[in-house]
């Protein structure tokens, strides 16, 4: 018999901290990436996000670049001890809308899969905090001599989530539309799209205008938005933008 399965986005959807903003500060302080690519390049992207004039798309592609080009000739090893020390000092950091989802989901003996675009160290260790069943992450290769390669297999995109999921129903034997997922950027929009029960949980302005340009997402995505101690279950025509 098939099963039933909740997919999961962790920053932004699970984790109220981006990840991988910590991973990269922390790659700083370890002097694995040059400070100065924060200065030059990530803190105007994300100046601009925090002030509501950019996109967060654009920070988190800005960060993943560095990180990914600041990677090569790196051991593993030391990405997994920033790993442990972000998920140690961050992990608990999480909206109630979706660790109460957690919950839930055990409760009705459903498989709990992440498919994150953090680096597949903080996904597998987050992943473990939360007793999931799977996950999957963007990989970052290793090569003969150990060290990172410098190449990268992406899990932030629409389409590479598309491939994960359809990959992980097939491992698992899942019944796609019985399933849940819930996703807040564009990036997850193939992740809603391919499940019965599709959750947006704080979407960015991308997300929104997604499911509001496909018929199959806009009358199937339920919109979430938590604020403080408030959940608030909107509908996506009640939404609007601001210039």
């Amino acid at each position: 018999m098939a099963r039933t399965a909740a997919f999961f986005d962790i920053d932004g959807t699970i984790s109220r901290t981006g990840l991988i903003a910590q991973m990269f500060k922390k790659m700083i302080k370890f002097e694995l990436i040059d400070e100065s690519y924060w200065f030059a390049d990530v803190k105007p992207s994300f100046s601009k996000w925090s002030k509501r004039m950019g996109s967060y798309d654009d920070y988190l592609m800005k960060m993943v670049n560095i990180y990914n080009k600041s990677l090569k000739d790196v051991q593993p090893s030391q990405i997994e001890h920033i790993a442990r020390r972000v998920i140690e000092q961050q992990g608990d950091y999480v909206y109630v809308f979706t660790r109460d989802r957690i919950r839930m989901h055990k409760e009705k003996g459903h498989m709990i899969i992440a498919v994150s675009g953090s680096p597949q160290e903080l996904v597998a260790r987050m992943a473990k905090k939360f007793g999931m069943d799977d996950y999957r992450g963007t990989v970052f290769p290793v090569g003969e001599d150990g060290c990172y390669t410098g190449d990268c297999i992406p899990m932030w995109d629409s389409d590479s989530k598309r491939g994960a999921i359809l990959d992980l129903a097939e491992r698992h034997d899942i019944d796609l539309s019985s399933s849940f997922s819930y996703g807040d950027t564009s990036g997850d929009r193939s992740m809603l799209k391919l499940v019965g029960n599709p959750y947006a949980i704080n979407p960015t302005r991308e997300l929104i205008k997604a499911i509001k340009e496909d018929s199959e997402l806009h009358q199937k995505t339920k919109i979430i938005v938590e604020r403080k101690d408030v959940i608030y279950h909107l509908h996506v025509d009640n939404i609007s933008f601001t210039d």
